[in-house]
């Protein structure tokens, strides 16, 4: 894929004829031109011939691609090492935010993940050609050395240009040496979801870092896997491990698209027990087809085949298995994400009754799904996505279940584990011998992921939150002083204060919103309602205008929305379910007119694990807020001393306060 559509030094371009310029730009062009696109093309070309003659030393280029945004910069000018980035809108009269956005987004964008920006000067300018002029504007440069954005018409660019050139001077750079600068972004799961089903390879949107198994790596060896399953007529079952964050979604999803596209026969499918993530991919890649194929009613791509094929629930895959009795399946592979939040034999069983009126039924989920998958006669692969530490409903057996299906049945399949597998989080106090109980298994090191790539500025975030949750406030100190100094976490005692500090944070159109245990009942006091039931897809793909979208920060989404997804800025607000108790966390819901106290460890493994979930959703800041309570003759369901031993504790704990 071409980076730009057409590059030059300005004195070049500017003695181009017009009609040149614009045949490059329409024979590079991926897509089908319209007649709209063409105006405006030659509208930009002629008010660029216009205002940049005093820029002859300088090179620029034509619709650089963002891959991560999956978008194209109208034009990039480089001046005396300056980068300075152009969003033009043809005819348009006044300066509208979402251009102001859409810029901003570029400029974040280059400087998070682009080598030869991270240390530039960068000057996002929204060009809205009829608008009016804004003389002397100021030119605010902000501490990663982005501008606020800058507001120019048809005939002010180049008195801007000048004003931000003057006194101002980098290293030289060169337009060729930009384009070809390493580009290693981070995409959400969302946009990756996008990108990698627009048929493109996961190795133009993950990042390559040193010392780690990165998403490359893992795909590549699962694939291998898959392949020599399907040459040699073997079953296999695969399990990936991962810390949060770390692209085990991005991987099932590359797994099951690219099988797809492999050999159609194979019928690839990306199963998930996690409603919301379903909910949100899928709305996500039909706006995304509805934005790129230019149609006017949402019905025409709503819903797709294909989109609800391959990323489905896992309870109707199964149901529908069921229900096909036993016939071999079209699916040769299956990514079953979270895999150790599947069913116990005691929730499938019930389920099974009180759903579907079977009352012998006496299997677990994974017994039922592997059982489901034995049937194709020739070749079959499960790929279980496994997240330490990520149980948080009832029923949620852990990875053990899968195990305890292997060591009793299924002998003609091959087993495959990472080699961090043996790690508490996923197998408890047990062992591999122990759970498997004689059956031979491989060891593969590319099957765990290790760096967190939601939270790129800091890789080391969720050790950070462990040793938070697992009471160990010197090594939360260590790493908080270390190894954390590029990620923005603070906490505070005043929720307006928060909310205050995830809006300054935030540029573009980058995420925050409002997070909160379900247990969360007490927040209530506070003016925080958790409710069970939100809309999750607006909440995480609606724009700033929308009253339902996290940036309104009036509806908290508990740990069972966010699960697998995430936000740029978040608001965790901490209640008294799992608060900081003479020297130790206490597990405490709320029931009735008071907190009963959580005995079960199960019960208490789900609480914990949900402030895991909400600590570590952010991928660029985080803070905490810590309610300060009230006295006992006031609400003695919220007194002081749930919160302050805890906020004591985050202290502790190296967080700072705003």
């Amino acid at each position: 894929m071409d980076r730009v559509y057409y590059k030059a030094k300005i004195n070049a371009f500017l003695t181009e004829p017009i009609d040149s310029v614009l045949g490059n730009l329409l024979i590079n062009d991926e897509f089908e031109t319209t007649e709209k696109q063409k105006k405006a093309w030659k509208t930009e070309i002629e008010i660029l011939k216009d205002q940049l003659s005093p820029f002859t030393e300088g090179e620029l280029a034509f619709e650089y691609t963002i891959p991560r945004l999956g978008r194209r910069i109208d034009v990039v000018c480089i001046v005396d090492g300056i980068i300075f980035l152009l969003e033009f809108k043809v005819g348009d009269n006044e300066f509208k935010k979402s251009t102001d956005d859409q810029v901003m987004n570029y400029a974040l964008d280059l400087k998070y993940f682009h080598q030869e920006s991270e240390k530039r000067l960068l000057i996002p300018i929204n060009v809205s050609t009829k608008a009016g002029a804004k003389e002397n504007e100021p030119v605010e440069e902000m501490k990663d050395r982005i501008t606020k954005v800058l507001h120019c018409n048809e005939r002010s660019l180049m008195t801007t240009m000048l004003r931000v050139l003057s006194g101002r001077q980098e290293d030289p750079l060169t337009i060729a040496a930009w384009i070809d600068s390493q580009y290693v972004p981070t995409p959400t799961i969302i946009e990756a979801a996008q990108y990698i089903y627009q048929n493109h390879s996961v190795d133009e949107i993950a990042r390559h870092d040193a010392g780690a198994y990165n998403l490359t790596k893992t795909t590549e060896r699962l694939n291998s896997i898959i392949d020599n399953c399907k040459a040699e007529h073997r079953k296999a079952i695969c399990f990936v491990t991962g810390v949060p964050g770390a692209g085990k979604t991005l991987v099932g999803l590359n797994i099951a698209i690219n099988r797809e596209q492999i050999d159609t026969n194979e019928h690839a499918v990306y199963l998930s027990g996690n409603g919301p993530l379903v909910d949100v991919l899928t709305e996500a890649l039909k706006r995304d087809k509805k934005e790129r194929s230019k149609l006017i009613r949402k019905q025409e791509c709503a819903a797709p085949d294909e989109m609800t094929t391959f990323i489905q629930m896992v309870h109707r895959f199964r149901n529908e298995a069921l229900e096909s009795g036993s016939t071999p399946l079209c699916e040769k592979v299956i990514v079953f994400d979270e895999a150790q939040r599947a069913w116990d034999k005691a929730q499938l069983s019930k389920f099974m009754n009180e759903k579907r009126g079977i009352d012998d039924f006496d299997q677990s989920e994974p017994e039922l799904i592997i059982k489901i998958m034995d049937r194709n006669p020739d070749w079959a692969v499960i790929v279980c996505l496994v997240g330490g530490g990520q149980e948080i409903y009832t029923g949620e057996a852990g990875i053990q279940e899968w195990f305890y299906a292997l060591r009793s049945m299924f002998a003609n399949w091959e087993i495959y584990l990472s080699d961090k597998m043996t790690d508490s989080e996923y197998i408890g106090d047990s062992s591999l011998p122990v759970l498997l109980e004689g059956r031979d298994y491989h060891i593969e090191p590319e099957l765990h992921l290790g760096v967190s790539l939601r939270s790129f500025r800091s890789e080391t975030l969720s050790a950070f939150v462990k040793a938070v949750l697992d009471n160990r406030p010197d090594d939360a100190r260590k790493l908080y002083t270390e190894e954390l100094k590029a990620y923005p976490l603070c906490m505070t005692r005043d929720l307006e204060k928060a909310k205050e500090w995830v809006r300054n944070q935030a540029r573009g159109t980058e995420r925050f919103g409002l997070l909160a245990s379900s247990e969360g009942k007490r927040l209530r006091g506070q003016g925080i309602w958790v409710p069970t039931t939100i809309n999750h897809v607006a909440w995480f793909l609606n724009g700033k205008d929308h009253v339902d979208s996290s940036y309104y920060l009036e509806v908290a989404a508990s740990e069972f929305k966010v699960q697998g997804l995430e936000v740029d800025y978040s608001i965790v607000a901490w209640d008294a379910d799992y608060r900081y108790k003479d020297g130790e966390f206490v597990y405490r819901r709320f029931r009735g007119n008071d907190w009963q106290q959580i005995k079960e460890p199960q019960r208490q493994k789900y609480l914990k694990n949900a402030y895991r979930v909400l600590l570590t959703r952010a991928r660029q800041g985080m803070i905490i807020y810590v309610p300060d309570g009230v006295d006992e003759t006031i609400d003695a369901t919220r007194i002081s001393k749930y919160y302050d031993e805890t906020y004591q504790y985050l202290l502790s704990c190296g967080i700072t306060p705003l």
